[in-house]
C-alpha cells in the first residue's frame, strides 16, 4: 500500500499536465471566423478590416488609371454577403492579410458561371507556400436553384497572405466565409 500511495502524487502530476497542455493547444489554435454579415453592400472600398485582417486589392489596375476596390457583394439566392474585386473591367485578385501568420485558411465561395477559383497562400517574402483551386466553380442547375458555394483551404508554415483569384473581367469569386488557424 505504501508504493501505491507514494506514487498517487506522481500520477496526478501527469494529469494535471496533460490537461494544462491540451487546454494550451485548445487556447493557441485561436480559429476565427469572418463572414462579412456586418459589412455594408455596394459600397466599393479600397480595404476592409475585420478581426486583424485586411482585404484589398493584390494590385492596382492596370488598365486605366482608377484607384482600385474590392465590394461586399451579396449572395441573392441566400441573403449571405461574401467580398469581391469590384473592379468591372480587369481581374484583380483580393488579398487578404493576416495581422499575425497563420497556418491554415479555408474559405466558403461561390461565383459567376464560367469562373475558375484560385487560392495562393504566401509568406512575409511572397514566396508562395500552398494552392488550392478548381478550374470550374459549381453552378446552378435550374435557374431557380441559389448560387452554390463551395470551400478552399490552403495549409502551411507562416502564411502571412492568401489571394483569391480566377473570375473573368466581369465575373467574380466571392468570399462568403474565411476561417483560419494559427
Amino acid at each position: 500500500m505504501k508504493i501505491t500511495k507514494r506514487f498517487v502524487p506522481l500520477r496526478n502530476c501527469i494529469i494535471i499536465l496533460t490537461l494544462v497542455i491540451a487546454v494550451s493547444r485548445i487556447a493557441n489554435s485561436q480559429d476565427a471566423v469572418i463572414d462579412f454579415e456586418s459589412a455594408l453592400i455596394g459600397k466599393p472600398m479600397p480595404t476592409w478590416v475585420d478581426q486583424g485582417v485586411t482585404f484589398g486589392l493584390a494590385h492596382q489596375p492596370k488598365k486605366n488609371k482608377s484607384v482600385g476596390r474590392i465590394s461586399i457583394f451579396p449572395n441573392l439566392g441566400t441573403n449571405r454577403k461574401g467580398i469581391v474585386n469590384a473592379m468591372a473591367n480587369e481581374s484583380i485578385p483580393v488579398r487578404a492579410t493576416f495581422e499575425k501568420p497563420v497556418k491554415r485558411v479555408q474559405l466558403i465561395l461561390w461565383g459567376s458561371t464560367n469562373s475558375s477559383a484560385l487560392v495562393e497562400a504566401f509568406d512575409a517574402d511572397n514566396k508562395r507556400i500552398a494552392k488550392d483551386g478548381l478550374e470550374h466553380v459549381p453552378v446552378r442547375k435550374r435557374p431557380e436553384d441559389p448560387i452554390p458555394f463551395f470551400e478552399l483551404a490552403v495549409e502551411g508554415e507562416e502564411i502571412a497572405y492568401i489571394e483569391i483569384s480566377g473570375s473573368q473581367p466581369g465575373g467574380f469569386v466571392a468570399v462568403d466565409e474565411i476561417r483560419w488557424s494559427r
